[in-house]
């Protein structure tokens, strides 16, 4: 009598854990990841909030839920890394989360490469919400912030698809493949451009939705630089595999995701917010907000 109660204890033990196993995996709940930044050049603490890859997802009604874990961190500053709007999902959810943070944060927005992808009418529209909630937007431009009466650089770029606005493929094959052999020359500029800026000594953070280009941004002064677009690499396996693949990068991404230190530069890359929105299902690959402390 014994040996069947045994199995079926065992057997509802492997179901529990594979229950439990596949929960995990799939878990969308936002978890909170946090940074520390050590640099002389500040005296009085900095506390940035990162949000990227948001594409217009859904996180309770009026977007409370991530409101709330935003309001619950005390962030001296509000950075928006990108894809916060999508270029098929509307943009309420964005917006609602907007006039949630407006008012109460400094904001300071860079592009993405979805907010192109919308096409030239969409895309004004987009522009035109975040100018309705005074967000500050960075398009090859730095700005000098006054911050718990620290003085930091804060330097932002377009995204290098920023052509794919205007330029129509099928109607005119011809500018779209000079436009895009020319995009990462335009995207040195402005990176040369914003990068001068550091001249004045301050702590400088650039605002850059591509990770891909980490080297790239070592050659300039920039002291961290946050970002996104990889999604985590969209599927990862914990202490092994930080992510599987992402775009621009493909199999295996480099930066998909967390902390990286190059030539006295930092990057942080967040996995983003995407959850209904993504072409596959995030495993082991929470979505977050990112907490940036700057000390």
């Amino acid at each position: 009598m014994k040996k069947p109660k045994q199995k079926m204890i065992f057997k509802i033990l492997i179901a529990t854990t594979l229950i439990a196993l596949i929960l995990v995996m799939f878990d969308c709940r936002m978890v909170v990841r946090r940074y520390e930044i050590n640099s002389p050049k500040i005296d009085t603490p900095i506390r940035v909030a990162l949000i990227t890859d948001l594409h217009s997802c859904k996180y309770g009604k009026n977007q409370t839920n991530l409101l709330d874990a935003i309001y619950a961190e005390s962030p001296d500053i509000v950075l928006l890394g990108g894809d916060i709007f999508d270029d098929d999902i509307e943009d309420t959810n964005t917006e609602l989360f907007l006039a949630g943070i407006y008012d109460r944060y400094p904001c300071y927005y860079v592009t993405g490469n979805h907010e192109y992808w919308s096409g030239q009418a969409k895309f004004s529209a987009k522009i035109d919400i975040l100018n309705k909630y005074n967000i500050v937007i960075l398009a090859g431009t730095s700005e000098v912030v006054e911050v718990n009466g620290e003085s930091i650089n804060i330097c932002g770029v377009n995204d290098p698809d920023a052509y794919m606005v205007e330029i129509d493929s099928e109607t005119d094959p011809q500018a779209y493949t000079d436009a895009q052999n020319q995009k990462e020359v335009t995207f040195v500029q402005q990176l040369d451009n914003v990068s001068s800026i550091s001249e004045n000594g301050n702590f400088t953070l650039l605002l850059s939705h591509r990770p891909e280009f980490f080297e790239l941004y070592t050659d300039y002064d920039f002291d961290l630089v946050l970002s996104g677009h990889a999604h985590g690499g969209q599927c990862r396996i914990p202490l092994i595999l930080n992510g599987l693949y992402s775009p621009d990068q493909g199999v295996f991404p480099e930066y998909a995701g967390g902390r990286y230190e190059q030539n006295g530069t930092t990057m942080i890359v967040s996995r983003g917010l995407a959850r209904e929105s993504t072409w596959a299902p995030r495993i082991f690959n929470r979505p977050e907000l990112v907490i940036v402390d700057i000390t």
